[in-house]
């Protein structure tokens, strides 16, 4: 189950992909509606800390390697950075694609997106902060084409209705 929500999390990041020091930035092909992709599941979670305008990356099961980071322009869509979307009770809305295996850098989406040169993975990781920041991680079936996406979440978080209705990744 691990291994499927990993892929699937590559598949939907559109961030670099690293192999051999070898980088492939995949297009980000998806069709956007109000800032949301309309084919890719809701994750919400809740970090330990606030990594809220921290960039993310993703980390190997065992945490000991970068699998995938953006390239600095991935973080912009339509120009708008996508920092995720801030909700009730300390909840997030993903808006990059993390997973359960998500680590933050200490450089904020402004500072790395202003990057001139992708870093390295030695730079990358000694920048990381938190190798495990999530307390609570969750992909949710909602129709993310609602315009009221936001709105809907933050209810189900008021009512306690995200284990009901989501899928408790972590």
């Amino acid at each position: 189950m691990k291994l499927i929500i990993l892929l699937i999390s590559l598949l939907i990041w559109g961030c670099s992909t690293v192999r051999q020091n070898e980088r492939k930035t995949p297009i980000d092909s998806e069709i956007k509606n109000n800032g949301f992709s309309t084919n890719r599941p809701i994750v919400v979670y809740k970090t330990k800390d606030n990594y809220n305008n921290l960039v993310p990356i993703l980390l190997s099961d065992d945490k000991k390697e970068i699998i995938s980071y953006p390239h600095p322009k991935d973080l912009y869509v339509d120009s708008v950075l996508q920092i995720p979307t801030e909700l009730h009770k300390g909840y997030l809305l993903d808006n990059r694609g993390i997973n359960q295996n998500v680590a933050f850098i200490k450089l904020s989406y402004m500072e790395y997106a202003s990057l001139k040169d992708l870093p390295s993975l030695n730079e990358l990781f000694n920048l990381i902060i938190d190798k495990d920041p999530l307390i609570q991680l969750c992909s949710c079936k909602l129709n993310n084409s609602n315009l009221n996406l936001e709105s809907q979440l933050n209810e189900m978080i008021e009512n306690d209705l995200l284990q009901n209705k989501c899928e408790m990744v972590k």
